[in-house]
Order: structure tokens, then C-alpha cells, then sequence
């Protein structure tokens, strides 16, 4: 038996191409306002940022909650192409550094959302999508590794733990620009061969 996909899913059928790119800054509004204003944000807010009418957010996400776990599920699918994209072509020798900075980034700009979303009961854990990534961070090692940037020694499973930590700590430390940066600098010395990489 089929069930049918909610009105927000976009694998439901095939969507225009007007339909596409409206959809595409729906929610690129929604993840700046509500990375802006913060629970205060409204989907009024995030129409008039993306240039649409309200009706027209309503069609793609019927519900706040449709509206927000897009962003998310959109941010995933942005990291997943990311990843894909440095391991074919980054260097190897600071593409897994460059990733790492980016889930960081994620866990930051997300907060909003994810408050949000644990208020309807839908809980987002940090380590979630670094889990979900785990072959893509371990290529991006193995690479640094043959590229003698990163020490022979660490394992995925230390990547793993430090990201997940690092992550924790900007979504439910609330770590601001400056503190991420340098707990990331820190991080990135104990894990190249040479200190002054």
C-alpha cells in the first residue's frame, strides 16, 4: 500500500522549473531569517525575503514544522554535495579541515531551527549528520593522511568525536563566531603533522 507524500515533500511529483527555483528561495529566505531573527521569525518574514507571496510558501510547506525540517533536510543534502565536491576535487591536504569547518558553521547557523523543531517534539541530535557522513569524512582523512598533512595516528572515529564535540558545543553553547574559530584552530594544530601547518 502507497501512502501519499506530504504537500512539502518535492519527490511527491516532478516540480516546475519556476516551481524549483521558487521553492530554492523559499528556503534560502528561511534559513537567513530565522537565522536573523531567531524564534521571533515568521513565514510572512521569509516570503517577503524571498520575493514570493505568502501563498506561495504555504503551497511548498503547508506548516512552519514542513518549513523547517526542509532547511534542514536542504543543509544535509549542501554538506553531502560538499563533501562529494572535495573529495573529487579539494586539496588534500586542507579539504577535510575545510568540511569540518562547514558542519561547524551548520550547527551554528541552525540553532534557531532546531529550538524550533524540539518545541513540536521533533529532536535534532548534532551528531545525527556527521554520522550520516562518516565515509565522506573518512575519504577526506585518508587523503589528508597520504597528502602527510594530518598525523598517521588519528582514526575516523577521532574525527568523528571531535566534530560531533565541536558541533554540541556551537549549537547548544551557543559558541559565537570568534570562540569557533579559535576552538577549530586548536583542534586543527593537535591533528596536522606539523603544529605550524
Amino acid at each position: 500500500m502507497t501512502h501519499p507524500r506530504s504537500p512539502a515533500d518535492p519527490e511527491r511529483r516532478p516540480l516546475r522549473a519556476d516551481a524549483q527555483r521558487n521553492r530554492a528561495r523559499i528556503l534560502a529566505a528561511a534559513e537567513s531569517v530565522f537565522a536573523e531573527k531567531g524564534p521571533s521569525a515568521s513565514t510572512e518574514g521569509v516570503a517577503a525575503r524571498a520575493g514570493v507571496a505568502i501563498g506561495t510558501v504555504f503551497r511548498h510547506f503547508p506548516t512552519k514544522n514542513d518549513l523547517l525540517t526542509a532547511i534542514m533536510k536542504n543543509l544535509q543534502q549542501r554538506l553531502t554535495d560538499q563533501a562529494d565536491t572535495l573529495i573529487a576535487d579539494g586539496d588534500p591536504a586542507t579539504a577535510l579541515f575545510t568540511f569540518f569547518t562547514s558542519l561547524v558553521e551548520r550547527a551554528a547557523a541552525t540553532r534557531t531551527v532546531v529550538d524550533l523543531l524540539a518545541q513540536t517534539g521533533t529532536e535534532v541530535r548534532p551528531d545525527e549528520p556527521i554520522q550520516d557522513l562518516e565515509q565522506a569524512l573518512r575519504a577526506l582523512l585518508f587523503q589528508a593522511q597520504r597528502a602527510d598533512a594530518i598525523r598517521p595516528d588519528i582514526d575516523v572515529t577521532d574525527v568523528v568525536a571531535l566534530a560531533t564535540a565541536a558541533c554540541h558545543g556551537a549549537l547548544s553553547g551557543g559558541w559565537d563566531e570568534d570562540l569557533r574559530h579559535r576552538t577549530l584552530a586548536i583542534m586543527f594544530a593537535g591533528m596536522r603533522t606539523t603544529p605550524d601547518a
